[in-house]
C-alpha cells in the first residue's frame, strides 16, 4: 500500500497546546509556543529538483515564508543518478557528483530532511539503452528495484523518482520498451519500500504503460508532475488532483510572471502539487515570492 503522502497541511495542533521549553521543565502559553516555531503551511505542496552535477542541495533549504516561517519547499530531488547497462543487466549507477551527495549526506541532506523536506533521488537514463520499460523478466526489474531500494536505506532518503529520458532503447542490444516491465518495476519497489515517496516524472516509453494484466501502478505513485517546463499539462499517475502537478516551472527558463499564472491556476483548479526545477544558489527569493503568493499568500525569504 502506497504511504500516506503530504498533504495540504493544517496549523499544528501543538501550536494550540502549551509546550514545555527545552532544558527548563517549564510550559509556554500557547502564544509563545507559537512564536518559537513555524506554521505549517495550507496550500500546494513545492517540489525543487536540483541538478547537483553543478548546485548543492542545501539551497533547497534556505527559502522560508515570510508568513509563518515554514520552508518553501515540502520535497527536494537530487538530479539525477542513471539507469546504466553492463551488457548483460541494468544496474544503478552515480555519477561523481551525485555520489559525493551520497557520501555527504551529513551536510547536503540530513539539514533538509531535519526541517521537514523530504529528499528524493531521481534516476535517468544514460543512453546506454537500459531504461525503466524494457526489463525482459519481472525477475530482472525486482533487481533493479533492490537496487533502488537498497540505496535509499543505505543513504536514508526519504524515496525515488522515476525520470524516463535519455534510455535510447535499442542501444547495445537492448529491448524496446514492452508493457510488463514498468508495472513490475514500480510494484516491486513498492513492495520493497512501503513508507517512502514513489513519484512520477511524466515523460518517455515508462510513463505510457502504467498498467499490465489488469494492474494498474498509477496510484502506486505518491506523485505525478507535467515535465514540460513553462506549461500546464495534467501528468499520467494519481487519480486524485492532490498528488497532481500540471505545472511546471523552470527557475533558468521560465519568466517570473509565468510562474505565478502556473501557480494561481494550481490553486484555482485544485490541484495539491507544485513542480520546480533548477534552483541554482543565487537569491532567488523574488522570483519564488511570485509563486508563492498565489500558493501561500506570502512572499519568501532567503536565508544563506
Amino acid at each position: 500500500m502506497s504511504p500516506e503522502p503530504i498533504r495540504r497541511r493544517t496549523l499544528l495542533s501543538a501550536i494550540t497546546a502549551t509546550t514545555v521549553v527545552a532544558g527548563t521543565g517549564a510550559a509556554l502559553p500557547a502564544t509563545a509556543a507559537a512564536k518559537r516555531r513555524p506554521r505549517a503551511k495550507i496550500g500546494p505542496i513545492s517540489v525543487v529538483y536540483v541538478e547537483v552535477n553543478n548546485e548543492s542541495m542545501t539551497n533547497a533549504a534556505k527559502y522560508t515564508l515570510a508568513n509563518g516561517g515554514a520552508q518553501v519547499f515540502d520535497i527536494a530531488v537530487i538530479f539525477a543518478a542513471n539507469i546504466n547497462y553492463d551488457g548483460t543487466n541494468a544496474y544503478l549507477h552515480f555519477n561523481e557528483n551525485v555520489q559525493n551527495v551520497l557520501d555527504n549526506v551529513a551536510t547536503e541532506v540530513r539539514p533538509l530532511q531535519q526541517k521537514g523536506i523530504k529528499v528524493l533521488l531521481s534516476i535517468l537514463g544514460n543512453h546506454q539503452g537500459a531504461g525503466f520499460a524494457n526489463f525482459p523478466s519481472q525477475q530482472a526489474a525486482d533487481a533493479f528495484a533492490q537496487q533502488l531500494a537498497d540505496a535509499v536505506t543505505t543513504y536514508g532518503l526519504d524515496g525515488i523518482d522515476f525520470d524516463d529520458e535519455y534510455a535510447e532503447y535499442g542501444n547495445n542490444g537492448t529491448g524496446q520498451p514492452n508493457d510488463s516491465s514498468f508495472v513490475y518495476l514500480v510494484s516491486a519497489l513498492r513492495e520493497k519500500l512501503p513508507n517512502k515517496l514513489i513519484t512520477l516524472y511524466d515523460i518517455g516509453p515508462a510513463s505510457d504503460r502504467l498498467t499490465y494484466n489488469g494492474v494498474s501502478i498509477a496510484n502506486t505513485f505518491d506523485y505525478a508532475w507535467n515535465p514540460y517546463y513553462g506549461t500546464w499539462a495534467v501528468p499520467s499517475g494519481p487519480s486524485d488532483k492532490a498528488r497532481l502537478s500540471p505545472a511546471a516551472v523552470s527557475y533558468t527558463a521560465t519568466s517570473s510572471s509565468t510562474a505565478a499564472t502556473l501557480a494561481q491556476r494550481t490553486v484555482t483548479e485544485g490541484y495539491g502539487v507544485f513542480l520546480t526545477y533548477n534552483l541554482t544558489a543565487a537569491d532567488t527569493a523574488t522570483y519564488i515570492s511570485a509563486f508563492t503568493n498565489k500558493l501561500y499568500g506570502s512572499v519568501a525569504v532567503y536565508t544563506p
